[in-house]
């Protein structure tokens, strides 16, 4: 696969807290490395303080740094709220309605400045983004933009339970489970070495690498396995062409 084949896929975790953006990061470097033009995407960030002039969240400044095509901030985030709980009730809270045609309008313009696009979710992946009559969640948010989903498990403790439900429901919405990537993010775990062991024998995915303690996306970039998500984008392109044939 070359720079010039086109290149996005959709980052979930299995909780949150699990080190989404530390491992969406991550790819964008390991992106980078292989020549590629990219970007990273947060739709909705909730968390966020008014710093230099704008509202800064941290998990969109992370992406914005580590991707290689300068964008407008609206393309990165279309939906950046303020206070840090879940996103429906940032929304709620601030008079906002977290609605699909600027995230779909922010990721169409991604794509046409970027070879590859890493979007990421916020929390989970059945984490509500409104709670009005129209009830929509990032799990809708997966299915809308239709890309191969990399899975985020955070290393400690019920990473297990937590890891086979989410693989479940990503299939189950008919999506792709691309790959997951183990992030350590207990170092005092108990049996981590044998708990990935376990997840490699039940998830039914490809483990794109293994993510150590508090190491830097940039350093921690060659430690991932980008070919299994190259071959599942080329797979998700062609079926893409066929049915539009």
């Amino acid at each position: 696969m070359t720079a010039r084949q086109p290149f996005a896929c959709f980052v979930t975790g299995t909780d949150t807290g699990v080190g989404k953006t530390h491992a969406s990061a991550t790819l964008l470097h390991a992106l980078n490395a292989a020549g590629y033009r990219s970007a990273g995407m947060k739709p909705v960030a909730s968390g966020s303080e008014w710093r230099d002039g704008h509202w800064h969240n941290d998990d969109v400044a992370q992406l914005r740094a580590a991707s290689s095509v300068t964008v407008p901030l609206g393309h990165t985030c279309p939906f950046l709220l303020r206070t840090p709980c879940s996103p429906h009730l940032a929304a709620a809270k601030e008079g906002v309605r977290i609605t699909r045609a600027p995230i779909r309008e922010a990721f169409d313009a991604l794509r046409r400045q970027a070879e590859a696009v890493v979007v990421e979710g916020v929390g989970g992946f059945h984490v509500p983004l409104d709670a009005g009559a129209v009830r929509w969640s990032t799990a809708d948010l997966a299915v809308m933009l239709d890309l191969p989903v990399v899975m985020v498990v955070g290393i400690r403790l019920g990473c297990l339970n937590h890891a086979v439900l989410t693989a479940e429901a990503i299939r189950a919405r008919g999506l792709t489970l691309a790959g997951w990537i183990a992030n350590r993010v207990d170092p005092d775990m108990l049996l981590a070495d044998e708990n990935i062991a376990t997840l490699h024998a039940s998830l039914g995915a490809p483990c794109l690498g293994e993510l150590p303690w508090q190491v830097e996306p940039a350093a921690a970039a060659s430690r991932l396995d980008l070919a299994p998500l190259f071959a599942a984008t080329t797979q998700y392109l062609a079926e893409a062409a066929g049915l539009a044939a």
